[in-house]
């Protein structure tokens, strides 16, 4: 046991950041970046989902003369207030407005940037397995003078089947099938669904790719709660082949036949993301961006789009 007399942890160790700052000025942020926490993120179902997140953290420096601020208060003051917590707008203006205070009257606003991947497990098409699929987000929150600003950042991964390919191919098939059976006097439905069947009745197929949107929104912060497994579900639902985890023959089946049914360039997918977005009263904003992974060339197909969300009231 110390002994009465003993002085606090670190009382008489030198402090060389109380010293005057030697050019003087404000600075607009400091702080940590890739700190590592646990974070709880809902998962739109009533439940809560665990990630290993990154944090970049950062407060202003807004007296000119102060050399530095409080590094390790604002450490700590994350650890304290969002390790292991449900990640929520109120919570978030809590974490950021005691990140503030830990700082007396060195800072007057703060920044968080929360960055993992969401695992979450998804059914099988047809069959009765599953799998985990990762969905990296990214959360960022900046509180200036009261006002919370909340962004959210995610990418989903589909499939892309290309129109004017698959025109062509069912062209060329057309012109096979002709090739096959000109000449016959009748043809019976049993042959050419044999023939369909066979490596012969395929003449070309068109080119498809694994492909991502990437948005970022602006959120409105009346809401209590951060949409983001119920955006991914929306996203992946107007894209409608989002890539799949455990596929048996039955699922490729099902998957061949939604890509056949679910054509579009880049242009339509962010069309699609566009008109999910337009119309969810959580959005304040939105830029998104959509990215072919062409297999016909070496360079790839991308799309842009920005718009506003629904002004409906929750």
């Amino acid at each position: 046991m110390p002994s009465p007399t003993t002085a606090p942890c670190g009382a008489n160790l030198p402090d060389v950041a109380r010293q005057a700052a030697a050019l003087a000025r404000p600075l607009d942020w400091v702080g940590m970046e890739e700190i590592s926490l646990p974070v709880c993120v809902p998962d739109g179902r009533g439940g809560q989902i665990q990630v290993a997140a990154k944090a970049d953290l950062f407060v202003d420096l807004k007296q000119a003369a102060e050399r530095g601020i409080h590094m390790s208060r604002l450490y700590l003051c994350l650890q304290r207030s969002l390790a292991g917590e449900s990640v929520t707008p109120p919570g978030l203006r809590q974490v950021l407005q005691s990140c503030i205070e830990s700082q007396g009257v060195l800072s007057s606003r703060a920044w968080l940037r929360l960055r993992f991947e969401a695992l979450i497990q998804r059914n099988a098409l047809e069959s009765d397995y599953s799998g985990w699929k990762r969905y990296p987000a990214e959360i960022e929150a900046i509180l200036t003078d009261g006002h919370l600003q909340l962004t959210l950042g995610l990418s989903v991964e589909y499939s892309s089947t290309c129109p004017a390919s698959a025109a062509l191919s069912r062209q060329a098939n057309a012109e096979r099938f002709v090739e096959n059976f000109s000449g016959m006097r009748s043809v019976s439905v049993a042959s050419v669904k044999d023939w369909l069947a066979s490596e012969q009745g395929m003449a070309a197929t068109p080119h498809a790719q694994r492909s991502q949107a990437n948005v970022r929104i602006q959120l409105r912060p009346r809401f209590d709660d951060l949409p983001l497994l119920p955006l991914i579900d929306a996203l992946e639902g107007a894209l409608t082949t989002p890539v799949q985890t455990a596929v048996k023959r039955e699922d490729e089946l099902a998957f061949a036949r939604l890509n056949a049914s679910n054509l579009m360039f880049c242009e339509d997918a962010a069309r699609r993301v566009a008109a999910v977005l337009a119309q969810n009263p959580q959005v304040e904003h939105f830029d998104a961006r959509v990215v072919h992974y062409e297999s016909l060339h070496p360079h790839d197909a991308v799309a842009r789009i920005s718009g506003n969300g629904s002004a409906a009231s929750p």
